[in-house]
């Protein structure tokens, strides 16, 4: 991948257009979880060690090209100065004169956040208008913003093509993070794809295939496949409708030389709730009146001695109902297991996506792996093998 980053442009005195993700949540004006502005800080404070003007780009919520006071990134302010050690200005509007003039003032030390670019209709438009007033406040584009990279807007992918353009610190780990799980990996590879549906992952499961040695499916998707292969799933969450797709992804990973791991025994309960009645069955002895909520400890085994010989793994999704106890047992131990790999630095871990995150956190390894993505779209159409307008921007400048 050929993009530039900041080690590769003079940012002195310059104002620095840096497009954020601080779409952080909010409960009766508070910030209640800043790790999105954390992640920021790291190019914040580099842009300001170079003698750069910082200058924060952000969309906050869907205001759909509408001004809406209760979508304003002004609740942000206060989060973002305790973070980054700065004086923080504001402008109202993210063009116009108020956002040049204000960008034009700024002194040594401050930070400038201009008003949610979504307020506007031509930033999701991607409008070659609305990207060029915007780009009237900078002399320098950054985007650190990879979990908006999968949109083609003027903020992610016009100002790109406007300014000299570079990956913020964020933006740069990510990339360098799934370089080196899926484009030029250490194997064996491992893939773990858990969650809900199989029609929401046809795309991830077919690119997956194709690159990793060992695809391990967990979570209701696992039932489906299960169900495909012929096994009586109860009453669990399963697309029968989706059996000849299950069988044509089974039959390309044959082809490719990748092994599909399914679930060997499953935790079966009467019903969906914590703590519900529920015992280890094998595939063949599964109630009818029952459900598959969690994959069994021989599941487990199986997974974790997979890890055992791989060198790099590709996490997306929980292999079990990991919200409610005690059908998080999967999902939890295999984290819990690739995290000590990643410890003693016998496995490269990159995941992200959905609740992945949540599941790696309720585990105790959030921290753990090599690297976690708090981006969701982008991070999936990235496994997916598509192509990111906001990433192809940047190789293109």
């Amino acid at each position: 991948m050929a993009y530039k980053t900041l080690d590769d442009i003079d940012l002195s005195s310059k104002r620095v257009l840096i497009r954020v993700d601080i779409n952080v949540p909010v409960d009766n004006g508070v910030v209640t979880d800043a790790t999105r502005v954390e992640r920021i800080r790291p190019t914040v404070r580099d842009v300001m060690a170079k003698g750069g003007k910082p200058i924060l780009l952000a969309h906050f919520g869907r205001p759909k090209g509408r001004v809406a006071p209760d979508m304003s990134l002004k609740v942000t302010l206060g989060t973002l100065a305790e973070v980054l050690g700065a004086d923080m200005r504001f402008s109202e509007n993210c063009i116009g004169e108020e956002a040049v003039a204000t960008s034009n003032a700024l002194a040594p030390g401050d930070v400038l956040l201009l008003e949610n670019t979504r307020f506007h209709p031509g930033e999701e438009t991607n409008d070659p208008t609305f990207a060029a007033e915007l780009a009237k406040s900078g002399d320098v584009y950054v985007n650190d913003a990879f979990s908006a990279a999968h949109r083609a807007h003027a903020s992610t992918e016009g100002l790109a093509r406007l300014l000299p353009a570079a990956a913020g610190r964020n933006m740069q780990a990510e990339l360098e993070a799934l370089e080196k799980a899926l484009a030029s990996p250490q194997r064996p590879v491992v893939a773990v794809v858990g969650g809900a549906k199989v029609s929401t992952k046809l795309d991830l499961l077919g690119n997956l295939v194709a690159k990793v040695d060992h695809l391990v499916i967990g979570g209701g998707m696992a039932n489906t496949f299960l169900a495909a292969q012929g096994y009586d799933v109860g009453k669990s969450l399963c697309e029968h409708e989706l059996g000849d797709t299950a069988r044509e992804i089974m039959d390309k990973a044959k082809t490719a030389g990748c092994e599909v791991v399914l679930p060997v025994d499953v935790v079966v309960a009467g019903e969906f709730k914590a703590h519900a009645d529920n015992h280890v069955a094998d595939l063949e002895s599964v109630p009818a009146d029952a459900m598959i909520l969690d994959a069994g400890p021989q599941s487990i085994a199986e997974i974790t001695a997979r890890f055992d010989r791989a060198k790099t793994l590709v996490w997306n999704g929980p292999l079990g109902a990991f919200e409610i106890e005690p059908f998080n047992a999967a999902t939890n131990a295999a984290a819990q297991y690739a995290a000590e790999r990643t410890a003693s630095g016998e496995l490269l871990s990159v995941a992200g996506g959905g609740d992945t995150v949540a599941a790696l956190n309720a585990a105790g390894v959030g921290d753990r792996f090599t690297y976690v993505s708090t981006a969701g779209g982008a991070f999936l159409e990235w496994l997916e093998g598509k192509t990111l307008p906001g990433v192809a921007a940047l190789e293109a400048g």
